[in-house]
This record gives C-alpha cells, structure tokens and sequence, in this order.
C-alpha cells in the first residue's frame, strides 16, 4: 500500500456537503431561560397580590396574566432585553426592562376599564402588581448579573485571549471584555509585527498598549497551548493579512474571531442581520424600520394629546393672524419628508408672501417680509404649531430633523457630506439641534454643518427616552432663542 502522505504544501480537506457554508448567531442559554423565567414571574406576581389580599384567581386575571407576558415579551424584544451582544450595563438593562413594562401598563389599564363593567376586579391587587412586577423582576436580572460575573471574574480554566491588531479597534475590543467579566476571558496582550505608528487603524503604541510579539510569536503560543482564542482585529485593507493568520491559526486547537473593522464607516443606526447564514451589516440605515410603529404610536398619543391642549389657544393665534395682515391663515411649504418624498409642511403664516418655488430665501434677521404679528410668532416658535396636523396624519413627528425648503436641500446637499441622511426618518417639529442651539437662519456653511451633525447624532442614538428628552428640552430651551427670527 502507498504511503498517504505528500511532501510539500498543504492539501485542503475534501468537502462532503454540496451546501455552502453559513454563519450562525450565538443565543444565551441563561438568556434564554430568563426569559421564560420573566413571563413566570409576571403570572406569578399576579398569584401572589391577589392572595395577599384575599382574592380568588378567576379567568378574567388569567387572560389579563397572559396578555401581558405577550405584550412585555413584545417590547423586551424591541428593547433587546435578551440580546447578548448589547453587553448592557446593570443600569442600562434595569432601564430597558422598566421600559418594557412601562409600556405594558398602559395596555393592562385599558383593559380593567374595558373589563370592568362585565367582572368584579380587585383594583388594589392589579395597581400593586403593575408596580411590583417591575422592581422584582429588575432586581432579580441585576442578581443574575452579580453572581455570574461573581462565578466567572475568576475562573479555574480563564478562556485565554489574544488580539492580533494593536490598534483602536483592538484596543475598543479589550475595553468592551473588562466591563464583562461574565464572559470569563483573560486577556494575554495583543500580537503585532508592524511599526507602531501615529495612524490609529494601522498600530498603535503606548502604556495600554502590551505587545506580546509579532505573528511568529503568535503562532508559536498558539501551537503551545498558551491560547484559547484570538480576534483579529486588522484593517479590512489586511485583508491578504487576515487570510494568512487564519490559515496558520488552522494547525492549532485556537478558536480564531474575525473582528471586521467596520468602524472605519460612519455608520448610521448600523444593524447587523442575516440571510440564510448570510451576514449582513447595514451602513446607513433608519431606527423606524424595526422601531416605526413604536414612534409612530409615540406621535399619535403625544401628538393628539399636545393638540387638544393647544386647540384653543391656535384658534386665537389663527385670528391674529388673520387680523394682523391680509392672506390666507395657514402657509404649507413643499419640503423634502422621510425618504425623499415631498410633503406639504403646515405653519401659521408669517409673512407677506408664501413662497414654496425653487428659489427661497431664509428668513433674516429684520427680514422686511415679515409682518409684525409674524415676528412675534416666528420668535417664540408659535408658527410651527399647525405641524402637529402633520403629526398626527404620518408625514412629520415630533421629534427629528426640522425639515428645509427644498431649494435649500438641493443647494445644501450638494455641500455637505451625508447631508440627505437626515432623511433616513421623519422630519420633526422639534429635534435635538434645536435644543442644542441651531434654530432659524444658518447664514454660514458652519452652522448648517453644525446642525446636520446634530441630526445624524439623533438618528445613529434615537430611541424613545431620547425623544422624550428633547420634548422635555423644548419646552425650556426650544422656543425661543437668539436665533429664532
């Protein structure tokens, strides 16, 4: 029989399956047992108010237990509860979980009034359930969180790590390991051959920085034993590099991680997703396409809320106006909405004319087109109250981007990077560069920049509680301003 073995390179394993390969996710089983652990927990508080109050369990409390495991299980997956790459903080989960069950109660409540006049509810026993579900089950996540991290801050056998890539995102990757020491992971150093130098994706250097070896050292502690897992972190031009290192890693036991530097992108609420195995990550993308219901929920409620508090008093603002000047009461100017698409922005009328053509120019200051009573209203921010109308019909929110005439978006998006981004949500009434100063006239390419770069800060952070805190803000810092004219 013939010697099996082959001098020189190499040769590839045969593959037996005519599939192609495919990425998997990694799921916490502890996650994953917690959640079924959180719908027990809600049934069980139920169980238990009512006995200490002396009430029977009935049907009517089963369904009322029942729909809010769905509808908390509903926004603790929108809230990404159980998510294992978040590798939220203790305060950040405990916020998240609260959330969810904040947004439950108001689902529970309208169900008692729907049911009461049909059954017979014990009302003490249902508002402290919805008050002391949350705190348990919030205390109950952070003591799973203390005694893992406590189990694996310092193991028998640490998964011993190295990174290949002393640089920012190597570096990044160290940092996000020692805020989890629930992962049990011993960092040994990183593993570079290049020059250090002053471009922070290619080499970095200094007293964080601890350099075990070049990538001959690397292999060598690999083939010993003295690793049980690598990242590499090299740039994606590496990518020869990269393909080299896990070819070499092969001829050990390590576990080789590819950490794709995609931070080199300005990403734009980036998400990762999959297709039939098939990784995908989305560069520039918008919070509403997972989350649109829920802001769209957000406008209707507030939004509706905010207009039958303020119908009266935009009653009188619309006499002013049409006391104060001849024209019409309202002004709608075309401007650019989500995706590009042009709507019709409403505001109480300002001015002398209603200009909406290719050709407008920004209010100025002592701008002679608006009228006296338009000045008083521009300042304190009360011509933009008509959008509330666009609120409440889906073309605008509350809160986002304010929208530009759309000679200015043309003009503008031409100057500014990413200026279009801005449109990867609804305009809104109000939004974070308003609050944080850029209101009215941008006379100079500077503060339009400032103001985009505020936009596409709220867009890559938006969640509800950030919407939240710029209403807050707006009713302290939003409507008035040197530069509102």
């Amino acid at each position: 029989m013939s010697n099996p073995s082959v001098e020189g390179s190499a040769v590839s394993p045969v593959t037996l399956s005519n599939e192609p390969p495919v990425v998997r996710f990694h799921h916490s089983k502890i996650l994953a047992l917690f959640r079924a652990v959180d719908s027990a927990l809600i049934v069980g508080m139920l169980w238990v108010a009512l006995n200490l109050l002396g009430l029977e369990w009935s049907n009517i409390y089963t369904a009322f237990a029942i729909s809010a495991v769905i509808i908390f299980g509903f926004f603790a997956e929108s809230n990404e509860v159980y998510y294992l790459w978040r590798g939220h903080s203790m305060y950040d989960l405990g916020i998240r979980l609260f959330l969810a069950w904040f947004a439950t109660i108001p689902f529970m409540v309208l169900a008692v009034v729907l049911t009461y006049p049909f059954a017979s509810l014990g009302f003490l026993a249902i508002s402290s359930w919805l008050v002391a579900t949350p705190v348990v089950m919030i205390a109950m996540h952070i003591g799973r969180r203390i005694l893992l991290a406590k189990l694996r801050s310092n193991p028998a056998e640490p998964r011993r790590v190295a990174i290949v890539g002393a640089n920012d995102l190597g570096l990044r990757l160290i940092n996000s390991m020692s805020v989890m020491p629930w992962l049990g992971y011993k960092v040994i150093g990183f593993y570079d051959d290049r020059a250090p130098n002053n471009d922070v994706s290619r080499r970095l250097f200094g007293q964080n920085i601890e350099v075990k070896g070049g990538l001959e050292q690397l292999y060598q502690d690999s083939h010993d034993g003295k690793l049980d897992i690598v990242f590499v972190a090299l740039p994606m031009r590496a990518e020869l590099r990269m393909h080299s290192v896990i070819d070499r890693l092969a001829d050990t036991t390590v576990s080789p991680y590819v950490i794709p530097d995609v931070f080199s992108f300005d990403l734009l609420h980036s998400r990762l997703t999959c297709l039939q195995g098939i990784p995908a990550l989305s560069i520039y993308d918008s919070p509403l396409v997972d989350n649109g219901s829920a802001k769209r929920l957000e406008d209707l409620v507030l939004g509706l809320g905010i207009l039958s508090v303020l119908a009266i008093p935009m009653m009188l603002i619309a006499l002013g106006v049409k006391l104060t000047s001849s024209g019409p009461v309202f002004f709608k100017q075309t401007r650019y909405g989500m995706g590009g698409e042009r709507i019709k922005v409403w505001k109480f009328r300002s001015m002398t004319v209603c200009e909406d053509g290719p050709n407008v120019a920004q209010a100025k200051r002592e701008d002679p087109r608006i009228t006296p009573y338009g000045n008083f209203l521009r300042r304190t921010s009360l011509d933009e109250l008509p959008q509330l109308f666009n609120v409440i019909s889906g073309s605008m929110s509350l809160v986002g981007p304010r929208p530009h005439a759309v000679a200015h978006n043309e003009f503008y998006r031409g100057q500014i990077k990413g200026y279009m981004l801005r449109h990867k949500v609804k305009p809104g009434i109000t939004g974070l560069a308003q609050v944080n100063g850029f209101r009215g006239e941008t006379e100079t390419l500077d503060k339009m920049s400032g103001r985009i770069a505020y936009d596409l800060e709220y867009i890559r952070n938006w969640s509800v509680i950030l919407d939240i805190k710029i209403l807050w803000k707006t009713i302290f810092k939003g409507f008035v301003g040197q530069q509102a004219y």
